[in-house]
């Protein structure tokens, strides 16, 4: 009988400015992969190697892998290891005006390995985490984007993440959900937390 596979694959979008789109997005994976489903994360511009997610997908390997591209935070070994709490540098997250060549490299490669992932048939969902940052920040054209979801297999979904959605990539997806801030722990001084934030 082989393996699930999803009858008609949609684009979806989780924009705006508040926390949420990728914890959205994973749980999605997490529903999918519930159901035998094969999911593929590609990160861009994250290099943060202690988020749970990562040690997540560890356990649910084959069926949900994630790669990073971005620069990786220097304490992350420690991080990772309980000695330390995220200090909320974001030298691992790429921010507006750090439009380094390092950065266009490593958005390029991480949209490289999002079309391969997209097309190579391995997988039922593609999470492309974050790549409205890379538009946002000019280190990828929308066009490439909008050629990708508009080739891409009838049975994969495809999600992108991100601040700042451009109207483009808003009429080619079949869901939009934004998030709105009403409040949040970083008005009243609370730092990232381990296992809620990262």
């Amino acid at each position: 009988m082989g393996r699930p596979r999803l009858e008609k694959g949609l684009v979806q979008v989780y924009t705006g400015d508040s926390k949420g789109k990728t914890t959205a997005a994973l749980g999605l994976v997490l529903r999918a992969v519930g159901h035998g489903f094969f999911a593929c994360m590609i990160q861009f511009l994250k290099g943060g190697a202690y988020s749970g997610e990562l040690f997540a997908a560890q356990r649910l390997y084959p069926n949900f892998t994630i790669r990073q591209y971005g620069i990786t935070c220097p304490y992350s070994a420690l991080i990772r290891q309980g000695e330390m709490d995220c200090k909320g540098c974001g030298r691992c997250f790429t921010q507006k005006g750090k439009d380094t060549e390092e950065n266009r490299n490593l958005a390029r490669l991480a949209f490289k390995a999002s079309e391969e992932a997209v097309r190579s048939g391995d997988y039922d969902i593609v999470v492309l985490d974050e790549i409205i940052h890379a538009f946002h920040f000019g280190l990828l054209p929308v066009a490439d984007a909008l050629t990708l979801l508009a080739g891409k297999p009838e049975h994969v979904e495809v999600i992108l993440t991100g601040r700042n959605a451009p109207p483009e990539i808003i009429a080619a997806a079949d869901l939009v959900t934004e998030m709105k801030i009403v409040k949040h722990p970083y008005q009243q001084g609370i730092k990232s937390r381990r296992g809620i934030e990262y």
